[in-house]
């Protein structure tokens, strides 16, 4: 699945459920290691949900000798490359090896990135620049600041392959969701499901939300194990129209 194979149905839909209920609908099909560890939003504040197909690139231990500031000087750089090639609408997710101490990339090539129509860039490392990046449109995340240069630490290698970024496997492709509780990824084959399942619970929960407010317990009513909780839910969804 590419950037021009998600459907905007799916995309729609999984911009208005939150990344919580995304990881129990995983979770029912047995997948629980969707979700990149540490990830959090640059600056702290959740910009619109972030959502789009995965496009990955790896770093490697960086060799001294092979990782110069001459390399930056090279058109095919991995890194500069994928910030060129990186479809509009898709996610940028670098796996850094959770390694922090040098960053994954700066300002200028996410700010590069949101002028090119990415939906987002995810590093399971740092960002430098991070005040600048926050206030950028483009959703972003990371674990924490990183002054550094990338080539101190990372050396750019591999482009859109199978990576793990925060102990979560993101293929090519998968479908990459971030709010302000982190990041999920979704298998691609998976999204359109879990986009309708997730609508509907988000409906429910919404629901819950609304009736213990109002007082009511949450015994029976959360999970729905009385029948008059699913008659109240119908009745309340037919009414706000969801």
């Amino acid at each position: 699945m590419n950037s021009s194979s998600v459907s905007p149905t799916t995309i729609s839909l999984l911009q208005k459920v939150s990344i919580a209920t995304l990881c129990t609908c995983l979770f029912k099909r047995g997948l629980r290691n969707q979700v990149i560890q540490g990830a959090v939003p640059v600056g702290g504040s959740a910009k619109p949900t972030m959502v789009g197909p995965a496009f990955t690139l790896r770093y490697m231990p960086a060799r001294e000798d092979l990782n110069t500031l001459a390399e930056f000087t090279n058109p095919a750089h991995p890194q500069r490359k994928a910030v060129e090639d990186c479809p509009p609408g898709a996610v940028l997710v670098f796996d850094s090896r959770k390694d922090a101490r040098a960053a994954s990339a700066g300002a200028i090539l996410i700010r590069r990135l949101q002028v090119r129509g990415v939906a987002g860039v995810v590093t399971d490392g740092g960002f430098r620049d991070a005040p600048e990046i926050a206030a950028l449109e483009i959703p972003a995340f990371h674990t924490r600041p990183s002054a550094p240069t990338n080539l101190t630490l990372h050396q750019a290698i591999d482009i859109n392959v199978p990576i793990g970024c925060g102990d979560a496997p993101v293929f090519p492709g998968d479908i990459v969701v971030g709010d302000g509780d982190g990041v999920v990824v979704i298998p691609a084959h998976l999204a359109e499901e879990i986009a309708v399942e997730a609508t509907g619970m988000t409906a429910f929960e919404d629901f819950v939300a609304e009736q213990v407010q109002n007082g009511r317990s949450i015994i029976g009513l959360y999970p729905a194990t009385q029948p008059q909780t699913l008659d109240d839910f119908a009745q309340w969804r037919a009414a706000n129209g969801r």
